[in-house]
């Protein structure tokens, strides 16, 4: 079966990637990257991921079954924005109708809404939409924050933990998330593409942390247990910044915040995830957070 996976040169999208070669499927990518370094030695073709060429986007969608699609956007910067992300979504789902395509795997967020306040999740709750109205069929999968070797969140924790006296936490901390394994995502994502029906999942890990937590046993794991400090969210945004100006990257926005402190990363439904992030700790406790992770490097540069 021929299907396309968005970014498989990237993160989530190279998980699914792997995962459906496995399978024996043939596996293309639509890549805004084409020049990043391929992961698969060749066995995935790779097709710009234009979106100011919708023809261009049918024609590399031709004869794919199930698209899955891991686009987003995390944070406006010049032309890329959050609103632009949600009109260039409705582009790659307007060409995977006209190219044929069978099935939609679409990764979203949990608690998305088109009421929010905050852009990432009013832009994620327009994309679902986007999605269930295409004709399609569909499975949408919600994460929360991601973990794994290429993560940024996680692994910039513990690179602020391997380098500093004191960690910042935005409030009193006690805010709660609910992380996933990035390959715990992938096989729901491709488990869901296979699927025949419309499926809605919330893809949550099977631990729930609150934040500060979460910095504890981050610090733990990797022998670099800090003091806390809880500060007024504005503050720890402006230590944010310092540190962003130094790494040359944008380290955490302020919907970021706002978001975690809403508890909009956490689920009520059952966790499909497997993988703990205290064992996933244990094993890579050497590596991660390292070297730091840049949104920017990743995606811009």
């Amino acid at each position: 079966m021929k299907v396309a996976v968005t970014g498989a040169f990237s993160y989530s999208g190279k998980y699914i990637a792997r995962r459906l070669l496995a399978r024996g499927e043939q596996v293309v990518t639509l890549t805004g990257h084409p020049n990043r370094p391929d992961p698969f030695g060749g066995q995935v073709q790779a097709y710009p991921l234009d979106f100011g060429d919708v023809d261009g986007l049918t024609r590399s969608l031709a004869g794919v079954d199930t698209l899955y699609n891991t686009y987003w956007v995390r944070f406006d910067r010049g032309p890329v924005t959050h609103q632009k992300g949600v009109a260039n979504t409705r582009t790659l789902v307007r060409a995977a109708v006209d190219a044929g395509v069978r099935r939609i795997a679409h990764i979203s967020i949990t608690n998305p809404s088109a009421d929010s306040p905050l852009p990432y999740f009013a832009g994620k709750a327009l994309n679902e939409q986007t999605v269930m109205e295409s004709g399609l069929s569909y499975a949408i999968l919600r994460p929360t924050v991601l973990f794994g070797a290429e993560d940024i969140l996680i692994n910039n924790i513990a690179w602020l933990l391997r380098r500093l006296p004191a960690f910042a936490l935005p409030g009193n901390g006690q805010y709660r998330l609910q992380p996933i394994y990035v390959d715990d995502l992938a096989e729901l994502a491709v488990e869901a593409g296979y699927a025949q029906e419309n499926t809605l999942w919330d893809a949550v890990g099977p631990d729930v942390f609150t934040f500060e937590g979460l910095v504890r046993l981050i610090g733990k794991n990797i022998g670099c247990e800090r003091m806390l400090a809880r500060v007024p969210p504005r503050l720890a945004l402006l230590a944010s910044q310092v540190v962003s100006a130094f790494v040359g990257d944008v380290v955490l926005t302020r919907d970021e915040v706002d978001g975690l402190m809403a508890g909009l990363l956490v689920s009520s439904e059952p966790a499909r995830g497997k993988t703990r992030l205290a064992d996933w700790l244990k094993e890579n406790r050497e590596l991660v957070g390292q070297h730091y992770a840049s949104e920017l490097a990743r995606h811009y540069q």
